[in-house]
């Protein structure tokens, strides 16, 4: 796998990428494991935080909980509080009916993000996003490219 830094001087958070293409992305919930892949091949793996609350699959805004189900990498923020970010696809149509069905707002803005330095040492901190390290999501951001199915699991 090809992981450089861009730029010269100064440490750049943005990496560039030349392996493999990413195909896509497995979270192990109950495990607090993500791995990165290409076909079946294992790229990358990670441990990772998940939301305050997280048993079960999101169901409405606040919940703590972190999405279960497929999804895909629809977005990404280079200028992220939480140092990179890429965004997950949720809600999707099955989610917002759920919510509504609860009269509950079915929420958004789940990210696979770094962790800011207040977070460190918490383990399950997020309002449902996935955590890894600053030094992870650079490597994460590089790797994925928009539109990579992301797999979550129990």
């Amino acid at each position: 796998m090809g992981l450089t830094l861009a730029g010269c001087g100064e440490r750049s958070r943005f990496q560039s990428y030349d392996g493999p293409t990413v195909t896509s992305i497995v979270v192990q919930k109950a495990r607090r494991q993500m791995a990165v892949l290409h076909d079946n091949d294992v790229l990358a793996g990670f441990q990772i935080d998940l939301g305050f609350a997280p048993v079960g699959p999101k169901q409405v805004q606040g919940d703590g909980r972190t999405p279960e189900g497929v999804y895909r990498i629809n977005r990404r923020n280079p200028n992220s509080e939480y140092h990179l970010s890429l965004g997950i696809s949720y809600p999707d149509v099955n989610d917002v009916v759920r919510a509504q069905a609860m009269g509950q707002p079915v929420g958004g803005d789940i990210f696979i993000h770094g962790t800011p330095r207040r977070f460190r040492n918490r383990v399950d901190w997020t309002m449902g996003c996935i955590a890894v390290t600053d030094p992870e999501v650079e490597q994460i951001y590089a790797m994925v490219s928009d539109g990579t199915p992301i797999f979550l699991y129990a």
